[in-house]
């Protein structure tokens, strides 16, 4: 998550009354669907003596697509339960275990309490001046919404589901699915790549300029862009980026591109038919539909209660909420539902395309491999001190158990990451992944289950995962005070304050004030067929929670980095609002030690103007982890020594005493190279692993001795979003106000400053990313060479051995 400049503008204050007023209807209903099992961290989280204890769920046997729930075998839930005549009550609301149900309930609230406001009765000064014109509409815009979600044959929420058991519209819900255990890439992706190769050849002739004939497809680079987080700065910099690789040669040679938040929107749109794999068309789009705020009432409230739009952001919330009895209805999902409105609509609202909805359908743009391969990532927050918590409530009568229950306690929380493509939903920490049209699906054991019919429910809409991909503001506690600590330092008692919490971070790293969104979990019941790396506490709940990626790393290496995507160059585009402090390149250090990566460049990242021994220590003791979980709890181990460490250093700067000399800082294009050959990480700071740095001044003889070397790794080209007072003057993303992660609102001129500099930036490395790439290219083609004069030579003195008959 990037951080931002401020999270309570006046103007997403103003503009946040929709979301606000949705959620007084809501709010009841997010805590009580969370998943239910007592065993994990998530219900561990709710007070009992609040009565906010998560719902229990019943089969979904006991809903039957395409009609209404069969009351029969529906079990009166107390919480949910209603004594309302059934000649008021709209069918579907019978289902009282239904999600689909507490929803509807709620929503019927929500709208009956803003019936019930009388305007009429308010000064007509006071009632403008305090709500605009538009705020006096709600009532009846809720009123004809709650019609159309009623389920009554007629309405557009019966129409979708009924459509959802058409196998001609979904056709996905006739076929089994199971989960995959490997490491490996899945068969769709392997295909995929052999026909991006085939591509690639005459790409990298133009992009090299030199002639296709003589370009050995084995020589090819496997190329990789990845954009950082950042919302709709992140969204519409990455446009810019793109477009200008795009234009000079380097997007068509690239095999993957990957995103974190903003960039999956980005990516999202190139694949839609209204950018239409051309960032000229994505820029203009969003020229047509970003100028308003997503959370606008009348834009949001005509586009989700009106044809044609209304069915086309509609349908994977009403399939969601009407087939999954575990799904939870929340923030994130009106977040997603309006980012849609935004997004996914074009200019005039018509000519909407329903294969715009499914990440699935996105195959048919790799088919041939004319496009990279997209990624899009999210995570799941692991807190094993809630777990702990848990248990140690069961154990109370065990001293032994709960001694090793607190030592389980100290361990920190973590990250896993999830990676989405349009062949699969994997996630590298459980060696397990699930087809993507499968995504949505309760999963037990191994294996999808099914409804009544047979059937399985539709894929996950992507409005869904729109506000999954960039639910920044589902951070932790630590993130939000990192975002507010800059405009509290100057502050009376500041110190004090800062030191208080720095000192309970371990705390507040563990607490999300924002519920995630949750999906099925596809490994549910799976223990002991999956790695000892999957807590116990994953296989214990039907739902898992999901989150903007950022809240782990900002830019979505760590996919790009599995075995057998074997990238050679990454360009990463960063317009995170942290670049220089949070080094997100030097976090992904710990990350290729602990998978066992050679190649990847260790200590790439912004320098610093002192490496301090604790630092340098907490780093290394990261890299020599084997586990993520041993990993986070080595860091914490010594934090304690590196702020002990960093208030000395402070006190010798009072002092006059010199630190070590700051390295260069870097520029608006980086090059670093790493090696193949196996490093060892040593306890002394001096002998902290580093990658080559490539000097942009440098003769290219000195740059291509190290990009060519046979052992040379992975090349990292680095373009961190910086101003350019020579090429852009004036825009600046760390001061201008419109360029926070928080803004939802660019008119087009402030779109056509965010892409000039962004291209501007790009022109300034162009030239030095290309010599690279030949660089690299020249590398592979050698190493083939050298191989190939090898097994030639073994085939002569064969020939020479067996008499020299004859010689092919």
């Amino acid at each position: 998550m990037c951080a931002a400049r401020t999270i309570l503008s006046q103007r997403s204050i103003r503009y946040s009354i929709f979301g606000a007023a949705a959620s007084i209807g809501l709010h009841r209903h997010v805590y009580r669907s969370q998943p239910t099992s007592n065993d994990s961290p998530v219900a561990a989280q709710w007070p009992r003596d609040h009565g906010l204890v998560p719902q229990r769920r019943h089969t979904i046997a006991q809903q039957s697509l395409g009609h209404p729930a069969n009351h029969n075998n529906a079990v009166a839930d107390p919480v949910t339960e209603k004594d309302e005549p059934e000649t008021h009550t709209p069918a579907f609301e019978n289902d009282d275990e239904s999600a689909w149900a507490s929803f509807s309930n709620d929503f019927k609230v929500f709208r009956e309490t803003l019936a019930g406001l009388d305007w009429g009765n308010v000064g007509n000064k006071i009632t403008d001046f305090i709500l605009p014109t538009w705020a006096r509409l709600l009532p009846d815009q809720v009123r004809k919404l709650q019609f159309e979600l009623s389920m009554e044959p007629g309405t557009l929420a019966h129409e979708i589901w009924q459509e959802a058991a058409d196998a001609d519209i979904n056709p996905e819900i006739m076929w089994d699915a199971s989960v995959r255990i490997s490491n490996n890439l899945c068969e769709d992706e392997l295909r995929f790549q052999n026909k991006r190769r085939e591509r690639l050849v005459p790409a990298l002739a133009r992009y090299l300029n030199i002639n296709e004939k003589d370009i050995d497809p084995e020589d090819v680079p496997t190329i990789a862009l990845c954009g950082s987080g950042g919302g709709l700065r992140a969204l519409v910099a990455g446009t810019g980026s793109y477009l200008s690789a795009q234009e000079d040669g380097l997007f068509d040679c690239a095999t993957y591109t990957a995103g974190v938040s903003g960039s999956c929107w980005l990516q999202t749109l190139y694949h839609t038919s209204m950018g239409k794999q051309n960032f000229h068309k994505i820029c203009r789009h969003l020229k047509n539909r970003i100028g308003l705020h997503i959370a606008f009432p009348p834009a949001a409230f005509k586009l989700v209660s009106s044809a044609p739009t209304n069915k086309h952001l509609l349908s994977g919330f009403i399939e969601k909420l009407k087939g999954d009895p575990g799904a939870a209805f929340g923030l994130v999902d009106i977040y997603g539902l309006l980012l849609a409105a935004r997004f996914l609509v074009p200019k005039g609202e018509l000519g909407v395309s329903e294969r715009d909805l499914k990440l699935s359908n996105q195959r048919a743009h790799l088919a041939d491999g004319a496009h990279p391969m997209p990624i899009y990532t999210a995570v799941r927050h692991e807190i094993p001190v809630e777990q702990a918590k848990a248990q140690v409530e069961a154990a109370d009568d065990q001293p032994t158990t709960k001694e090793a229950i607190k030592e389980t306690a100290q361990q920190e929380a973590w990250f896993q990451w999830f990676e989405f493509t349009p062949y699969e939903v994997f996630c590298e920490e459980f060696c397990a992944g699930i087809p993507t049209w499968a995504l949505g699906r309760p999963f037990k054991n191994g294996h999808n289950e099914t409804l009544d019919s047979g059937f399985g429910l539709p894929e996950i809409r992507i409005p869904l995962m729109l506000g999954i991909w960039g639910s920044a503001f589902c951070a932790t506690l630590s993130h939000y005070y990192k975002e507010i600590k800059p405009a509290l330092v100057g502050l009376a008692g500041f110190s004090g304050l800062d030191n208080l919490l720095e000192g309970k971070n371990e705390d507040l790293v563990k607490i999300h004030p924002i519920d995630p969104a949750s999906i099925p979990n596809f490994v549910c019941g799976m223990e002991n067929q999956l790695p000892p790396s999957c807590p116990a506490s994953v296989f214990k709940t039907d739902h898992i929670q999901l989150m903007d990626a950022g809240m782990s790393n900002n830019l979505p290496i760590y996919p790009l980095l599995r075995p057998g995507r074997n990238v050679d160059i990454l360009v990463a585009f960063d317009a995170s609002a942290d670049i220089k402090k949070e080094n997100w390149l030097s976090v992904v250090d710990g990350y290729a030690r602990q998978r066992d990566i050679k190649g990847w460049p260790l200590g790439a990242g912004w320098p610093k103007a002192s490496i301090e021994p604790a630092e340098a220590a907490l780093v290394l003791d990261e890299a020599q982890a084997t586990t993520t979980q041993e990993a986070v709890t080595k860091v914490a181990e010594a934090r304690e020594s590196q702020r002990q460490t960093s208030n000395a250093t402070s006190e010798a700067v009072s002092k006059g005493t010199p630190t070590n000399p700051s390295s260069p800082d870097l520029g608006y294009c980086t090059v670093w190279v790493g090696s193949k050959s196996e490093r060892i990480a040593t306890t002394s700071p001096t002998d902290l692993p580093s990658s080559k740095r490539l000097d942009p001044t440098a003769p290219d003889s000195e740059t291509n001795f190290h990009l060519m070397h046979p052992s040379a790794g992975l090349t990292l080209v680095y373009f961190p979003f910086l101003p350019n007072e020579a090429r852009v003057p004036g825009v600046d993303p760390d001061t201008s106000d419109f360029m926070s992660t928080w803004n939802f609102v660019y008119t087009p001129e402030q779109i056509d400053q965010v892409m000039a500099l962004a291209k501007a930036n790009f022109e300034e490395g162009k030239e030095q990313t290309r010599r690279c790439v030949r660089a690299v290219y020249e590398r592979k083609r050698n190493i083939r060479l050298e191989r190939q004069g090898r097994e030639r030579e073994r085939k002569v003195a064969k020939w020479l051995r067996q008499g020299g008959d004859h010689f092919a």
